[in-house]
């Protein structure tokens, strides 16, 4: 009995040992994941267009200066790349090297776009004189080719626009401005929201032909697509794709189970054990499809789990395509 018993720790402390030397190599690795999106009628000329999807790093170092990851992006050929968040680990971290040193070696940024996660610092503070500015981390990332995406930008073609816009922003009714509060600071911010929702009434001029894309650092759940669609004070607008991070496609994964949990609170279960359709990856819900990528870092909301667990750090590229 105790030689058996010896035999069956020696195997647990040898399955150990592996799981801690794959999991550290695991951590360490980047894939490419390819998605292709069926978009209606999408004009022949932007037929196999990509977008390359970088997110949620959190300061995590794949080689020396990035040079992994950079590597990874240089290799791939696409025409926007979009961060979608949590470049930090949190809101008051000031180790902007990691995502400078990637954003410093990355060749293509022509058409280069940032959205803020939760653990980004907020986007804007106050000056001395009271007057509003980007923080300096966004300002560090605008210097280095990426372009903070507050409203809507948009990437020309001859047949068509790709409209990219802030998810959050765009379905708030332009119609409807805020009141301008008395307290001078506040109405600074006020009077930029408003800006920013006069320039997303572009979309209403917007053809047919043209293509709707939203970024947002949290997916969209099928409960929050409806509670917008049901508030008059919102509009949900005819998206083509909404991209989004995150989840990190659940963090701690286990084999023929999926992902364990997702920060998500319109989960009764507040995102344990979250269905595992909705995790990564695309799906698609009332006519909206949406793609989740599971991203390159992790989070640090529970310290000793701050790693990836059978979940393979990615980057996206998401090619569009025709749909008759």
């Amino acid at each position: 009995m105790r030689k058996a018993g010896g035999r069956v720790l020696v195997g647990l402390l040898l399955f150990l040992v592996v799981l801690i030397i794959y999991t550290i190599w695991d951590n360490n690795r980047i894939k490419v994941v390819e998605q292709d999106i069926a978009i209606n009628n999408l004009p022949d000329e932007v037929d196999g267009f990509k977008i390359l999807q970088v997110t949620d790093l959190h300061e995590k170092q794949f080689g020396e200066n990035q040079g992994k990851l950079i590597e990874k992006i240089n290799a791939i050929d696409y025409d926007v790349i979009v961060f979608t968040g949590d470049m930090l680990i949190s809101g008051t971290s000031n180790n902007y090297a990691p995502i400078y040193s990637l954003l410093e070696g990355i060749d293509n940024k022509e058409h280069a776009l940032f959205v803020p996660g939760n653990s980004d610092p907020r986007t804007y503070v106050y000056d001395e004189d009271m007057n509003l500015k980007k923080h300096e981390f966004i300002e560090g990332m605008e210097k280095r080719g990426v372009k903070l995406l507050e409203s809507i930008r948009t990437v020309e073609t001859e047949s068509t626009d790709i409209h990219f816009v802030d998810f959050e922003l765009s379905i708030l009714d332009p119609q409807k401005q805020a009141a301008i509060p008395t307290n001078a600071r506040i109405a600074k911010y006020v009077q930029h929201r408003n800006q920013l929702r006069n320039e997303m009434s572009k979309l209403d001029a917007a053809n047919d032909s043209d293509v709707v894309i939203a970024l947002n650092h949290y997916p969209i759940v099928d409960a929050r697509i409806d509670q917008i669609m049901n508030n008059p004070a919102n509009l949900f607008r005819k998206y083509d794709l909404i991209m989004a991070g995150h989840y990190h496609g659940g963090q701690i994964r286990l084999p023929f189970i999926g992902a364990l949990f997702v920060p998500e609170p319109y989960y009764e279960n507040g995102g344990l054990f979250p269905p595992q359709d909705r995790v990564k990856g695309l799906w698609e819900y009332k006519q909206t499809k949406q793609y989740v990528s599971a991203g390159l870092g992790s989070s640090k909301t529970i310290s000793f789990l701050k790693f990836r667990l059978f979940n393979t750090p990615e980057i996206n590229v998401l090619k569009l395509k025709r749909k008759e």
